[in-house]
């Protein structure tokens, strides 16, 4: 199948998360993502260990979104090497990095720089806070920007406190915020035949993902969201039955459901306490407890049996065991397994886009570093010496 991006040229400074699953988005659509890396050692992200997990001298983490990707090696304070990665960003569609503001200035490959080298190129950066401010040379990490955003009074109930999200839930919308900026600049390169500057940071993307909750709070005079004191409670801003329940056997979400429809069915004696709607966001948590007393009482399948024929939207709450193995899980063939170096296959996720109704599936792994440098050089015929 004839992908989307086929032909395109993306040179890869990025390192660690965000930026790079941008890259690996643009790979999977059929962009050729060239990485620059460090001789030796390769980008810093090579050593960030989920659970002290290495794949072929590689973090499990590098090798989730460096994918379908290649390497080139080059130390860019050599201006050897510096010249022939200038002539790779001659011939690219898309280059990205994010370093901290200040570095590429440094090293020569600034917006201005590198569309002087390339009228045409998409420039992307990816910051931790916008590239001016007080927070502008502060560390892009994931955990500080949901920390600074106010992300982590969100989850739990009123008496955790701050509670952060379990995965690096910033750099990964950032990486899609990022994505969709490099499409609309290549939109804009094809209409304008120029040059494009795309930037996306950590803490716009946190802030974005937010819009819901920012938008009330500037709407509602600055009122704190308010979660609920019953474990299980999902959102701040919602009434019962909005949340997690304990069965007899499991636990049960139930989500946008009739509150007077599912008081009938179980029979808590609900709307007898609480007749008024308006009074259903105060008293959530005492909602929240009639519903609980009454759901321990059957095992989970019971009430899916139960709840959903009434249209009433609930779901088994499911660990990773049971997901993977579920048979919605199974329909969607959400995981592949890509090719290492070394002969072993290692299994990870898909891209979740279709194209023409075909799923896309990459098995190639991540490189080694410096892994292509070699066949790169004489592929694009790059010089070994600088020009007089």
């Amino acid at each position: 199948m004839s992908l989307p991006l086929e032909g395109l040229l993306v040179i890869e400074f990025s390192q660690f998360l965000a930026a790079p699953s941008a890259g690996l988005r643009l790979a999977d659509l059929g962009a050729r993502v060239i990485k620059i890396e460090r001789p030796g050692a390769g980008e810093a992200g090579r050593q960030i260990a989920i659970k002290n997990l290495f794949i072929d001298g590689s973090s499990l983490v590098f090798h989730t979104i460096n994918r379908h990707k290649e390497s080139y090696a080059a130390d860019l304070k050599n201006p050897e090497d510096l010249a022939r990665v200038k002539q790779l960003l001659a011939r690219a569609d898309v280059m990205t990095h994010n370093f901290r503001p200040g570095i590429m200035e440094k090293i020569g490959l600034d917006y201005d720089a590198v569309r002087a080298l390339n009228p045409r190129i998409v420039y992307g950066v990816v910051t931790g806070y916008g590239p001016t401010g007080p927070w502008a040379t502060k560390p892009g990490q994931d955990l500080l920007v949901q920390s600074m955003s106010g992300l982590t009074w969100l989850s739990g109930t009123a008496q955790d406190g701050p509670t952060p999200f379990g995965i690096a839930v910033a750099d990964i919308i950032c990486g899609s915020h990022f994505a969709q900026g490099l499409l609309a600049g290549l939109l804009k390169r094809g209409k304008t035949g120029q040059s494009v500057l795309v930037e996306a940071s950590l803490l716009e993307s946190v802030l974005d993902m937010q819009f819901e909750l920012l938008t009330t709070h500037f709407n509602d005079g600055g009122q704190l969201p308010q979660r609920g004191a019953v474990r299980g409670t999902a959102h701040p801003y919602l009434s019962a039955p909005y949340g997690l329940y304990p069965t007899q056997d499991g636990y049960l979400a139930l989500a946008m459901g009739n509150l007077p429809q599912l008081d009938e069915t179980l029979g808590c004696g609900i709307l007898e306490a609480y007749p008024e709607p308006a009074s259903w966001f105060e008293f959530r948590d005492a909602i929240a407890e009639k519903l609980t007393a009454a759901l321990r009482e059957k095992p989970t399948q019971h009430w899916l049996t139960t709840l959903e024929p009434l249209g009433i939207w609930c779901a088994q709450v499911l660990d990773y065991q049971q997901a993977t193995s579920s048979p919605g899980f199974q329909a969607l063939g959400m995981q592949q397994r890509v090719q290492l170096p070394d002969g072993q296959q290692l299994a990870t996720t898909r891209c979740p886009i279709r194209i023409d109704g075909q799923k896309l599936y990459a098995p190639q792994a991540a490189p080694r570093p410096g892994q292509h440098t070699a066949a790169l050089d004489a592929e694009f015929n790059l010089r070994t010496t600088i020009s007089n």
